[in-house]
């Protein structure tokens, strides 16, 4: 039977790898968390359960306050938010994995949420994304000019953003590891 829609592009397909890691993370919050149950009690572990999920609210909201006054500061002083944009989602992901019940989510979300354990997650996160960018794309870029003689232009303020004040003729090199 034809319904009109055509069939799914082979790249647009959720990634099963994606669903299989929420599964297996999944299986293994629900066998942690019988193991805990089997070792100290239910009513032992719902406790538990409930004190790691007031903690990470406790902890998101000091944690979260602080990411968000340094993301304000910067954006008063107009500089890029840089890592302090990465710490606000880190510390976003970190207090949704603590609110959930789950001991294993608990510790990756204690993971994300403190600022000495932070700089592990953010480094898995990086390498992760540049892993995955086209080696053209991966830094460092180098350009080289193609102009033989001086540039003339203001050299007061050579560094400055806003509208381009010199033009320098180049190309991007298609090979940076020269």
């Amino acid at each position: 039977m034809a319904t009109g829609y055509p069939a799914p592009h082979p790249s647009r397909r959720p990634s099963s790898r994606l669903r299989t890691a929420i599964g297996l993370g999944a299986l293994a919050e629900v066998v942690v968390y019988v193991l805990v149950a089997s070792w100290i009690g239910l009513g032992w572990t719902i406790l538990a359960t409930l004190a790691t999920s007031a903690l990470g609210w406790v902890l998101l909201a000091k944690q979260g306050t602080k990411a968000l006054g340094e993301l304000r500061q910067r954006a008063e002083e107009h500089r890029a938010p840089g890592r302090a944009l990465g710490d606000a989602g880190l510390v976003a992901l970190g207090g949704l994995l603590m609110v959930l019940p789950g001991f294993l989510g608990d510790l990756l979300g204690l993971l994300c949420l403190l600022p000495v354990t932070r700089g592990l997650p953010r480094a898995l996160i990086a390498r992760l994304v540049v892993s995955r960018l086209p080696v053209a794309m991966r830094g460092p870029v180098r350009v080289r000019s193609v102009r033989a003689e001086p540039v003339a232009g203001p050299v007061e303020e050579p560094f400055r953003a806003g509208p381009a004040t010199r033009v320098i003729d180049g190309e991007v090199d298609p090979d940076p590891r020269r």
